[in-house]
């Protein structure tokens, strides 16, 4: 496996305030060339999940692997895992305002140590003109800086490509083409590709695998057109249910009842049982285990 997390932990701390656990015991992993889809509703924890594995944010339990070795918070000095690389949500604060994109695409190159591609190289890659490489940021649109953002993270030639909710900032023309970008460049590498959306639809599209995640733990995983055509677990449905369809019959979609609780104080047993229409005696009790359905449903007898 390229990158393996098992039963991550991240908590955030604050003076006087109850400890905030963000992701509370969650597994996944993502081989070399695949693409796993991340799913769930803002507050779930998946860009923290996400910003762990780059090692910007420190772990409180369980362990994050990438290639067997183990991740480490990421310091001034520690340079051992530039072959994972994030493509940030926002394309205007990711981007260097002072710097031409083709000198901060070149930082990724040297790197790399790769001395025969040139920043007009990646930008031709990522469907942009080689000359833009001397212009600055702001000359550029949010679907082309989000282009210039994912070359700069090829350039450091990454092994897994994460990409933390990528498109959410891009108007709905910009979100599949960019969408199928990272997935084509990331595939044709052999790079893994971790892609964090609540765009179902667009998820839909590009990952060969689904993982949803609720209130810090993945709560099922699976193939993306098995997840698709039967959903097991009750979020899974929920989510599935709740996305537009353009059928022109003009019925909204179903609505998810209530909201997500605060994870500094989570609901004991399933997390998901006080919005849950299945729910009995049991997931209010205890939690299920992980696995690739975590719900008493579809325990063993």
């Amino acid at each position: 496996m390229t990158l393996q997390i098992e039963d991550l932990v991240v908590e955030h701390r604050s003076p006087g305030r109850p400890v905030v656990r963000a992701v509370a015991g969650a597994s996944l992993t993502v081989s070399p060339g695949e693409v796993v889809g991340l799913v769930g509703e803002s507050g779930c924890g998946k860009s923290t999940l996400a910003r762990a594995v780059c090692g910007l944010n420190p772990v409180t339990g369980g362990s994050i692997t990438f290639e067997g070795r183990p991740v480490t918070p990421l310091g001034l000095r520690r340079r051992t895992l530039t072959a994972v690389q994030m493509v940030f949500q926002d394309p205007y604060a990711s981007l260097n305002p002072r710097r031409r994109v083709g000198d901060q695409i070149a930082d990724g190159l040297r790197t790399a140590g790769d001395r025969a591609t040139t920043p007009a190289d990646l930008l031709e890659r990522v469907g942009l003109p080689r000359e833009f490489a001397a212009r600055h940021p702001h000359e550029f649109s949010g679907g082309q800086r989000q282009r210039i953002a994912i070359a700069r993270a090829l350039a450091a030639r990454p092994r897994m490509l994460i990409g933390d909710e990528p498109i959410s900032a891009l108007d709905a023309s910009a979100q599949a083409q960019v969408a199928t970008l990272m997935r084509d460049l990331a595939v044709d590498s052999g790079a893994g590709l971790l892609f964090i959306s609540h765009d179902l639809s667009v998820v839909r599209l590009i990952a060969d695998r689904i993982a949803v995640m609720y209130l810090g733990r993945i709560v099922e995983v699976g193939n993306t057109a098995e997840v698709w055509a039967d959903p097991r677990h009750p979020y899974t449905r929920a989510l599935l249910q709740a996305i537009p369809r353009p059928d022109g019959m003009g019925v909204l979609p179903a609505e998810l009842p209530g909201d997500v609780p605060d994870p500094a104080n989570p609901p004991a047993g399933c997390r998901f049982h006080p919005r849950c229409p299945l729910a009995m005696d049991v997931c209010r009790e205890k939690e299920p285990a992980p696995g690739p359905v975590a719900c008493w449903l579809h325990e063993p007898a």
